[in-house]
């Protein structure tokens, strides 16, 4: 019995962090193939960096919001070009949509890494 009690807690000190985090928190897989990890960056808002691949250590968006929906700016590293956007958390993927003048968006698909 106590060998269980020392697996439930050790299970709820591992796991509490993951869950408290807002869902948008952690690392995603992009299109090209790099990693971008978004991070809370203050004021309840998330910013999203290149971690790895060809655009390493560029910052590719800020949102905020909470749950399952994120509105702010995303960044085009290829081109450091900065647009509307939003996000939706949809199981273990992040649908992010681009917008330029609201009428020519851009949606891609991340996965959670």
């Amino acid at each position: 019995m106590r060998q269980l009690l020392l697996a439930i807690t050790a299970i709820a000190a591992i796991t509490s962090p993951t869950l408290s985090a807002e869902p948008i928190v952690g690392k995603w897989r992009a299109p090209g193939g790099g990693v971008v990890k978004v991070t809370s960056c203050g004021n309840a808002a998330y910013c999203a960096k290149v971690i790895t691949g060809e655009h390493k250590g560029k910052s590719v968006g800020q949102m905020s919001g909470a749950g399952l929906e994120y509105v702010g700016t995303v960044t085009d590293p290829r081109e450091d070009r900065t647009y509307n956007g939003r996000a939706r958390v949809e199981g273990g993927q992040l649908k992010l949509t681009g917008c330029a003048l609201k009428i020519f968006c851009k949606t891609q698909i991340w996965v959670r890494v």
